[in-house]
């Protein structure tokens, strides 16, 4: 898969999102931090997919709860209440982004350590039950 110049900068800014809130939040719900994590994540966010398909994207019918949510949280963390606003956002994270999970599970299972971690016998149920994957009829 061929990235364009825009969408390999989308990837690092949405990486960098993620460590800056992962980082956010391992330092006590740190508003500055939780923000710019925000910030990075959704223009690289919108980079990546381009602006029309995230507009689409967060304004689908059966996202709209996801969406007031997620867009609520960052409200919230922008406004100094950094707690409320990660708990509010990672509810809408989850109704946004929680079809993708199988997805990611298959992905991360083909991968050469934490794959052969995932495919254990108690860990294969356990990531199937929490991704919410079916197992295959085939």
């Amino acid at each position: 898969m061929w990235l364009t110049d825009a969408q390999k900068i989308g990837v690092a800014l949405t990486s960098f999102g993620a460590l800056f809130m992962l980082l956010g939040v391992a330092l006590f719900f740190d508003g500055a931090l939780l923000a710019l994590g925000n910030i990075l994540f959704v223009s690289g966010l919108t980079l990546i997919i381009g602006p029309q398909k995230t507009f689409y994207f967060f304004a689908r019918k059966q996202k709209l709860r996801g969406t007031i949510c997620f867009l609520g949280g960052i409200i919230l963390v922008f406004i100094k209440w950094p707690f409320v606003g990660m708990c509010v956002e990672t509810f809408g994270f989850l109704n946004l982004f929680g079809d993708f999970f199988p997805v990611i599970l298959t992905f991360m299972r083909q991968l050469p350590v934490i794959g052969n971690f995932l495919n254990l016998p108690y860990i294969r149920t356990i990531s199937d039950k929490l991704a919410g994957s079916r197992p295959s009829m085939v």
